[in-house]
């Protein structure tokens, strides 16, 4: 099988991390790929946040837990030491979109070099909030964004999980007659 097939086949979503930091070499060969993935019109209109500050990737995990209603001390990042964080600009019609393909781009990337990754939902909410304005004018980003989603990155803990059996029926042929 085509090792990118065979990639696409076998990612699942990692749950379950070391402490160990990523390296940076690796962290930029994932976000490489990021930045690399097709956009609307070819506009490039998404970012990445880098996130491997231990104090500010646990705050953002505290509003991630509010915003989702869990109990303080829950990690809805499940230990994942570094994050890269994925926003489009707000006025663009593609942003969802074109954030999806980057998140996809970022998970496939860090199973090719053997990091786990899980995509993390609540970044629209986060950005959406002073702080999270806040965060991206003390970046430097003045423009509105909003928050696609979050790649949470590390050094699997324990063997991922198997895929699921595939369901039956979801795909429907139309072909030409004869």
């Amino acid at each position: 099988m085509n090792s990118l097939l065979e990639l696409m086949n076998t990612r699942r979503s990692v749950r379950r991390y070391k402490a160990d930091m990523v390296p940076q070499e690796i962290l930029d060969q994932i976000i490489e790929a990021g930045l690399y993935a097709p956009s609307g019109k070819g506009q490039q209109n998404t970012i990445i946040l880098q996130v491997t500050d231990k104090a500010l990737r646990d705050e953002i995990v505290r509003r991630n837990c509010e915003i989702g209603g869990w109990e303080a001390g829950f990690d809805p990042f499940y230990g994942a030491p570094a994050m890269l964080i994925v926003l489009a600009k707000k006025d663009w019609p593609n942003r969802v979109y074109d954030g999806s393909v980057v998140m996809e781009n970022l998970m496939l990337a860090a199973h090719a070099l053997g990091v786990g990754s899980c995509w993390i939902h609540r970044a629209k909410e986060e950005f959406e909030t002073p702080w999270g304005r806040d965060l991206l004018k003390s970046l430097g980003i003045g423009e509105e964004y909003e928050g696609i989603g979050h790649c949470a990155l590390g050094w699997p803990d324990g063997e991922p999980p198997q895929a699921a059996e595939r369901k039956e029926g979801r795909v429907y042929y139309i072909k030409q007659p004869g």
